[in-house]
């Protein structure tokens, strides 16, 4: 840890686009009594860098992409090298990367040689399955996590303290279990193509994979599982449960999300679209093929790009919010849209914009991207990739189809927005939910009602909370400044590119 000074600070404004790698960043700053005192601590290295002199915008480095990837920044405090000034907010973030990005399955896939890899795992699995519940215990071992109606298997604990909030965690269960889950839907055997395969823990000598066990008739399972203190819970909510400063708690969100979205495609993928063929599952999973021994079409899980966008009115310094009739009361959010065969995902945001809105915008900046794997199951996964956009005109024509309202926001009504609504409220009032459905006691409640302002007034609005991108685009324009978001065409300035 070094405790930098002016020069220092200056030179690391001078750093510009050749930034290689960051493995982590972390920057704390308080005030001091006639400056501000700035704490820099650099983990891992910076492998290479070109100073390219004063670049026009000096802090665009750091404010290209403000908690993704390796960056680690705290939100309490905004750093603003230009101006040596710090912007206080109410709300604490350590976000190493978004809500269902950094699955720890997924960091590397192993050879196809390792006991680890799918196609290893699979063989494994194939040889242990005829002799279930009698089988040794293999190495590495295998978890399985149930999904039902796309809803992840989860258990609730650190709740018996009234002042500690429930934690979360998936309900992993072994192949035993998994094999009597699957029997107590009608007879449904096990196999190894009821399995998909998420990806190893090395270190704990284990292989995650995902079934469905959906079944029409399921008040049985759910019972049998209830007397186990265990329950299905909509991904969503879990996300809304998820403490974001919690490690375990974002990594286990996104191996859920990465389980829903695999077994999502397989439902929506069971037949071929050159022929009509059935398909069946190759690769544990992590593909299909057509079984028409004359087509054999190669099938792939799909991924649907969705350009989402915060536009900006510069010389006003105003952010465009819109409403869409699904939000709950008082919900603000950017506008999005899916991209279009044979469109840049530029000229993505400025349709999508002008067809919403009516607005014209210029020029687009990237921000950083969101796997979103809670969208409807026709969808399995979509992409989120937020961007900046300035807009070139200012009047508002909305399309009614599309959006129930949308308005120019200033910052100080942004800033509000952000400070007033109580997201940790919402985070533990829903963790306490999950916890009494664990229970066997499900409890209906707004969460919108949890947004709240300190005096107990509603909050006139608020914006998605710390999971969702749109909530990381807002709130750097409000901590950072439209004059500060990089809208110059400078490759590599952004980190989420390290």
């Amino acid at each position: 840890m070094s405790l930098f000074d002016e020069k220092t600070l200056q030179n690391l404004e001078n750093i510009s686009v050749g930034c290689a790698r960051l493995a982590e960043y972390k920057v704390d700053a308080c005030e001091g009594n006639s400056s501000t005192r700035v704490r820099t601590r650099l983990v891992g290295v910076i492998v290479s860098h070109q100073a390219r002199g004063e670049v026009e915008n000096r802090d665009a480095c750091l404010l290209s992409s403000s908690s993704y990837h390796s960056l680690s920044l705290s939100r309490s405090v905004t750093l603003d090298l230009a101006q040596r000034r710090t912007t206080h907010s109410t709300l604490t973030m350590n976000l190493r990367t978004h809500a269902y990005a950094g699955n720890p399955l997924r960091s590397k896939t192993p050879k196809s040689t390792d006991s680890f890899s799918p196609s290893s795992a699979f063989e494994s699995l194939k040889t242990l399955i005829p002799s279930i519940p009698n089988h040794p215990t293999p190495s590495p071992d295998f978890k399985v996590l149930p999904f039902s109606k796309g809803r992840p298997l989860v258990f609730s604990s650190g709740g018996g303290d009234a002042s500690a909030t429930p934690l979360w965690h998936l309900g992993w269960i072994g192949l035993s279990d998994c094999k009597a889950l699957l029997a107590s839907r009608g007879g449904v055997d096990l196999d190894e193509n009821s399995l998909v395969y998420l990806g190893p823990k090395v270190e704990e000598d284990l292989v995650c994979w995902a079934v469905d066990v959906s079944s029409e008739e399921e008040h049985g399972v759910v019972l049998e599982l209830a007397n186990r203190k265990l329950c299905f819970v909509e991904l969503r909510t879990l996300m809304v449960a998820a403490d974001w400063e919690d490690q375990r708690a974002m990594d286990e969100l996104a191996i859920a999300g990465h389980a829903r979205a695999l077994l999502e495609w397989h439902k929506v993928s069971r037949f071929c679209g050159s022929c009509g063929g059935s398909t069946v599952p190759k690769e544990a999973g992590r593909r299909k093929q057509c079984s028409n021994e004359a087509c054999k079409k190669r099938v792939y899980p799909r991924v649907d790009p969705v350009v989402i966008m915060l536009v900006i009115d510069r010389e006003n310094d105003r952010a465009l919010l819109s409403r869409q009739a699904r939000f709950v009361p008082r919900m603000w959010s950017c506008l999005a849209g899916f991209i279009e065969p044979g469109e840049s995902l530029e000229e993505a945001v400025r349709r999508e914009t002008w067809e919403e809105t009516g607005i014209e915008v210029g020029e687009v900046v990237y921000h950083s991207s969101q796997p979103w794997p809670v969208g409807p199951s026709s969808m399995p996964c979509q992409l989120m990739l937020g961007f900046f956009a300035f807009a070139k005109t200012l009047e508002i024509n909305v399309d009614k189809e599309e959006l129930e309202d949308a308005q120019w926001h200033s910052r100080e009504e942004v800033k509000k927005a952000v400070a007033f609504a109580e997201y940790r409220k919402a985070q533990r009032t829903t963790a306490s939910k999950i916890e009494q459905m664990c229970k066997g006691v499900e409890r209906s409640q707004s969460l919108s009602t949890d947004f709240n302002v300190e005096s107990g007034e509603l909050a006139p609005m608020f914006i998605p909370g710390p999971t969702a991108i749109a909530h990381h685009l807002i709130s750097t324009w409000v901590d950072q400044g439209s004059g500060n978001v990089h809208s110059k065409h400078q490759p590599g300035l952004s980190l989420s590119s390290l």
